[in-house]
């Protein structure tokens, strides 16, 4: 695949170039490079990331930030065995506990809720940093709601990270999954509370918080680029005279 001239592969992390440096330099630019166009594609473009990280995984198989990124290629592409399969690689060869949350997810999208419940109680949890647990508890609440369990992941939702004041990474994707399941259990006014949260700490607009605020509230956006069709065109304007009357009036010079 092309790969743009100002793509080094210097862009890379350090700790992703030093993995790389197992490899012969000119194998190890070209997965660098590929690397790096994963990550440039992966929110904007994902099946352009997809294969870009194919590249890589074929020219490096064994290195674990390779396996990494074609996993989350995968998974944003939503190939989630695919994903799964790869995040299960990179693990197994690093030993890092960090893609437990994001594999619990890959088995929620291959509709195996239950399994990623299992997951979500597993001694590797309390291995993870305060990010990794939040985005454990995440997963655990969406596989409560795939299985209908509405009351039981507005529960699981409900934690010290969530009532906390100060914000954090994490803190708007929190609140929103908690807007979220309150709507969905029908308890629209603490929904739109926690929607509004949401919106204070959602600095990068990572949400779409402010856009579910809004419809709550009952306001809608109109593009004032587009014409209101409410309003006619102009009638075309009508002849003083019609061809009749002109020859008369001509009829009536010549006397």
């Amino acid at each position: 695949m092309p790969i743009p001239e100002d793509v080094t592969g210097d862009e890379i992390d350090k700790d992703v170039r030093q993995e790389l440096q197992s490899l012969p330099k000119t194998l190890a630019d070209d997965v660098a490079r590929n690397l790096v166009m994963v990550a440039r594609l992966l929110d904007e473009d994902p099946e352009g990331a997809y294969g870009y990280s194919r590249v890589a995984l074929r020219l490096a198989s064994r290195v674990a930030a390779v396996r990494e990124a074609a996993g989350f290629a995968a998974y944003a592409s939503q190939k989630y065995g695919e994903a799964l399969a790869e995040f299960r690689a990179a693990k197994r060869m690093t030993g890092n506990i960090d893609l437990w949350p994001v594999m619990a997810d890959c088995e929620r999208g291959l509709g195996r809720p239950e399994k990623a419940l299992d997951m979500a109680g597993a001694p590797e949890v309390h291995k993870l940093d305060k990010a990794g647990q939040v985005e454990m508890r995440l997963v655990a609440a969406g596989a409560r709601r795939d299985m209908g369990q509405l009351d039981a992941a507005i529960v699981t939702l409900q934690s010290p990270e969530l009532a906390a004041n100060s914000v954090q990474p994490w803190t708007a994707r929190l609140r929103y999954a908690y807007a979220d399941a309150l709507l969905a259990a029908g308890r629209e006014s603490e929904a739109r509370e926690w929607f509004a949260k949401a919106v204070e700490a959602d600095r990068d607009g990572s949400t779409d918080a402010s856009d579910r605020l809004a419809e709550l509230d009952g306001v809608e956006f109109v593009d004032a680029m587009v014409e209101d069709e409410d309003d006619e065109a102009p009638a075309p304007p009508k002849a003083d005279e019609s061809e009749s009357d002109v020859e008369v009036e001509v009829e009536n010079d010549k006397d």
